[in-house]
């Protein structure tokens, strides 16, 4: 079997914490890496494709890109760019105060909804702002509790990224949302082995039903396209960024065999496992 794609691991960094421009971060065309952290990127200008497994997207100005550790993110021709690069890891987040939690779950839990964010003038001029403070602060003479201003700092600019996602202040505090936010922590961590609602709503202590309306009501999708979409974006990434055979990739995300893994890939993606790597990196499967 050919191997897959070649991707390069991100390389680990001090503190598990890092910000740096565009101009030194010095990226190349077509480099594709497999994230260690989360990662925001903050577009002042620029323009070219930027792909995030395998979704391209159109870099424009005044944009931000949020992507989680385990993501691949491929810089294709991007051109006359400006902006910032920050990646955090959770234990650096867990400097940041508690409060700051629910921001982060906005936005990291489900980036599949949330990769893309475009800024109006003030919230640009709001996060370029901060985006420079914290980088001036990052790259100051080291004292005593610097990284606890510098998780207060990522902690303002999580706050002003969930206010540009979230359209009702009032949804972000509700009841409703709370539920639909712990789900989404289940989620991130348990869906490789959890695939069914009736899993999750017995772990939050609720019914499937009022499980699946409020994710409803919160994202937009039910709960099962929640947890599908988890399942499809991670199997995406075997089959395009790995040599893993279809049959080991089925029985890692808890397939009871490779027909039903892909029974399922085809009825989400309307291509067979092997039609997809096929013609996503052209390996046989």
């Amino acid at each position: 079997m050919k191997l897959a794609k070649e991707i390069f691991e991100e390389p680990e960094v001090a503190n598990s914490f890092l910000i740096e421009t565009f101009d030194e971060l010095a990226v190349s065309a077509r480099t594709s890496s497999r994230l260690r952290y989360h990662q925001i990127l903050l577009f002042e200008r620029g323009t070219g494709p930027l792909t995030i497994d395998n979704n391209t997207f159109k870099i424009s100005d005044h944009c931000v890109f949020l992507m989680s550790k385990g993501q691949v993110l491929t810089f294709n021709s991007i051109r006359d760019t400006d902006g910032y690069k920050i990646s955090f890891g959770d234990c650096f987040w867990e400097k940041a105060p508690q409060s700051a939690s629910n921001c982060k779950a906005v936005l990291f839990n489900n980036t599949n909804a949330n990769h893309q964010l475009q800024l109006s003038p003030t919230e640009f001029g709001e996060l370029s702002f901060l985006f420079r403070a914290l980088h001036a602060e990052y790259g100051a003479s080291n004292y005593i509790n610097q990284q606890d201003a510098l998780a207060a700092y990522l902690k303002i600019i999580m706050i002003k990224l969930a206010n540009v996602r979230l359209t009702e202040e009032s949804t972000f505090d509700s009841q409703d949302y709370m539920l639909y936010r712990n789900f989404m922590e289940l989620l991130s961590s348990r869906y490789r082995s959890h695939h069914a609602v009736s899993e999750y709503a017995t772990l939050l202590n609720i019914t499937a039903r009022r499980l699946s309306e409020l994710c409803k009501r919160c994202s937009g999708l039910g709960a099962k396209e929640l947890i599908n979409g988890q399942i499809i974006a991670e199997a995406k990434r075997r089959l395009q960024f790995s040599s893993a055979t279809i049959k080991q990739i089925a029985y890692e995300l808890h397939f009871n065999s490779p027909e039903q893994f892909s029974h399922f890939f085809k009825n989400n993606v309307t291509q067979s496992p092997a039609e997809f790597r096929l013609r996503a990196v052209g390996i046989e499967a």
